[in-house]
């Protein structure tokens, strides 16, 4: 009697496992197809995101690649034009600095001389060429803004004479003597100096010491050409 009951009640738990078993596998075949889709959908999403990113890079890369060429172009024309367009800012660096106040001679003459060398210098690139030239303008433009007094010599009556030169940007070029004995300016019109009254010998005097930072800067009474007005 006992082992019937226990057989009966072993057929039972047997029953219960199986019932269990296959809801379970029903269960997860019903899930299935639904993860499957997910899984699907979620694959087609990224694969979206991916596909547009790379439309995206392969747009940028395309604009990046005409503007590459571009520039390629760009640069061979500017190679082609460099040394011609340097060889003229060079004349008109040397007519400039002739037609120009002439102070510093020696030293501009100098730099224009190593200019003109260097552009016959093939192992010198035509950027360097350039460079140097927008170098030798711009210390040209800085002359216009400047005070600036240096020791020289002057022929004056056909005998070189030592004297101090005070030059007041592009405006004015002045010289006086060592002694103190004679001042002049340079006439832009006739291209030639003259000598100014003894009273301005003082001033002139003080505008030296002004340029050499002896003194502070003051006020300066000084002559100067005016540009002459057309009728």
């Amino acid at each position: 009697m006992f082992k019937f009951f226990q057989r009966k009640y072993s057929y039972r738990l047997f029953y219960v496992w199986l019932m269990v078993c296959t809801a379970n596998a029903n269960s997860a075949s019903e899930q299935s197809p639904l993860e499957e889709y997910r899984a699907i959908t979620r694959s087609i999403e990224a694969m979206k995101t991916n596909n547009q990113h790379l439309q995206k890079l392969l747009e940028t890369q395309a604009t990046e690649k005409k503007s590459l060429i571009q520039q390629a172009k760009d640069i061979e024309v500017t190679q082609r034009e460099a040394l011609p367009m340097s060889l003229k800012m060079l004349e008109n660096l040397d007519k400039f600095i002739a037609m120009d106040v002439p102070f510093l001679p020696e030293e501009r003459a100098t730099r224009l001389s190593q200019l003109k060398d260097m552009m016959l210098k093939a192992d010198v690139t035509d950027a360097e060429k350039f460079r140097r030239l927008l170098e030798a303008y711009q210390i040209e433009t800085a002359y216009g803004n400047t005070l600036e007094a240096y020791k020289g010599v002057l022929s004056l009556n056909s005998v070189d004479v030592a004297v101090d030169f005070l030059r007041l940007g592009r405006v004015a070029l002045f010289y006086q003597r060592l002694d103190g004995s004679e001042a002049g300016l340079w006439n832009k019109e006739t291209k030639r100096w003259e000598i100014l009254p003894s009273n301005y010998a003082r001033a002139i005097g003080k505008g030296l010491r002004v340029a050499h930072k002896e003194t502070a800067p003051d006020m300066l009474v000084l002559p100067v050409f005016a540009p002459e007005v057309k009728k």
